[in-house]
């Protein structure tokens, strides 16, 4: 990551322009084009030394927002968390070593989950503990069939 060089000068600036030059016309549709990679690859693949996980995760809260998309986000930062944690997907069995790693995806997704979700995330958290789902499932998108049960978007 960066020596404090990512927050100098205008950084939303600089991550659009790289988004751009990446080929992609929003921070958005960049980060759906990698579904699972965590927010600090995202960060990289942007700019190793000026670009950091904060910075790209408010960028697409603020993007989903605009597009009136949150939940939609916070489901695909469920997908990154259990994809770093469980590549080969869901543990087969639960046992106290793979509840912890259970619980600590869960807990750096609500870390990154805007307020207005967290009483949902948390909620979500539960039912996946309680029922998990199959084992080596593994989301790879916020589509994902599961995901859209657990978490399904707003209807205005």
């Amino acid at each position: 990551m960066s020596d404090g060089r990512s927050w100098e000068g205008n950084w939303r600036v600089r991550i659009h322009e790289r988004v751009r030059e990446c080929g992609y016309d929003s921070l958005t549709a960049f980060a759906e084009a990698h579904p699972t990679l965590p927010l600090v690859e995202l960060a990289q693949k942007l700019g190793e030394d000026d670009v950091n996980a904060v910075q790209v995760f408010s960028g697409l809260v603020a993007e989903a927002e605009r597009r009136k998309q949150l939940t939609r986000l916070v489901r695909g930062q469920l997908v990154r968390e259990l994809s770093e944690s469980f590549p080969n997907g869901w543990p087969a069995v639960l046992d106290d070593a793979n509840r912890f790693k259970v619980a600590k995806a869960l807990g750096f997704w609500s870390t990154f989950t805007p307020e207005t979700h967290k009483e949902r995330v948390d909620q979500v958290g539960d039912v996946l503990l309680a029922m998990p789902p199959p084992p080596g499932w593994r989301p790879l998108g916020p589509d994902d069939e599961l995901l859209l049960t657990l978490l399904p978007d707003e209807t205005a």
